[in-house]
């Protein structure tokens, strides 16, 4: 199959004149032998687009060129900065979708139980379990069930922290 776009230096230097257009001093880019990304910080927020053969295949482009992706991606950035420098919107609008979040803790089941949206300490596990068997202890009304439940959710905190060096 043949390229349907020019050389990708060609689109290297469009690239180059977009981030100008944005104000974006350091950007990054590359591709690999079936996806790219352009990323770029603006307004201090990190921003991430991306592209691949598998993308441009599934939405029923007849892509056979990496390279034809990074220029979809700096086409569709240059798009953005016409509409930006019209006044029609503000970059951060239409980019909201694209920031480079960090990638999503893994935070065992056993902390989310107890509260946790982060591993926490073996004394904070401890206060937290205290505080939950106080309320679901069958001795206090609680149901058996419900208090063995996040016994064991303590328990399997508590190794975790000593297995991963976090005890104190």
């Amino acid at each position: 199959m043949s390229k349907k776009y020019s050389s990708t230096v060609d689109y290297e230097k469009k690239l180059s004149t977009v981030m100008e257009k944005f104000g974006v001093d350091n950007y990054n880019y590359d591709w690999s032998r079936k996806d790219c990304f352009i990323e770029f910080t603006y307004k201090g927020q990190l921003y991430r687009f991306e592209h691949s053969l598998e993308k441009a295949k599934a939405s029923g482009q007849n892509i056979s060129y990496i390279s034809d992706c990074f220029a979809q991606l700096v086409m569709a950035l240059e798009d953005l900065a016409r509409m930006t420098n019209r006044g029609i919107y503000e970059l951060s609008a239409w980019i909201e979708g694209m920031k480079a979040l960090p990638k999503p803790k893994d935070i065992p089941q056993c902390f989310l139980l107890l509260g946790f949206t982060d591993i926490p300490s073996s004394e904070d596990v401890k206060k937290s379990y205290r505080k939950i068997a106080s309320l679901y202890h069958p001795d206090v009304g609680g149901d058996s069930d419900s208090f063995n439940k996040y016994t064991q959710a303590k328990d399997e905190c508590l190794k975790y922290l000593k297995e991963n060096g976090n005890s104190e």
